[in-house]
């Protein structure tokens, strides 16, 4: 019994935490593509967090430009 609230206990924790990244972030630094990684990763990010702020053509600049 004891035994299984302990495995229980443990898979909790761990799909909390999300400890399968670990393992994944392991492998891109020891295959050195942990670069490309993250690159890749902020990019798409960056699209999904503005991509409804800029699909109409809105732009950063034109709001910022002097003289506007």
């Amino acid at each position: 019994m004891t035994e299984g609230a302990c495995r229980h206990l443990i898979a909790g924790r761990f799909d909390l935490a999300g400890a399968e990244a670990v393992p994944r972030l392991r492998a891109l630094t020891a295959n050195g593509h942990l670069d490309a990684y993250t690159s890749q990763h902020l990019a798409q990010q960056r699209e999904r967090v503005h991509q409804t702020r800029y699909q109409d053509g809105y732009s950063l600049h034109r709001v910022i430009a002097p003289g506007d």
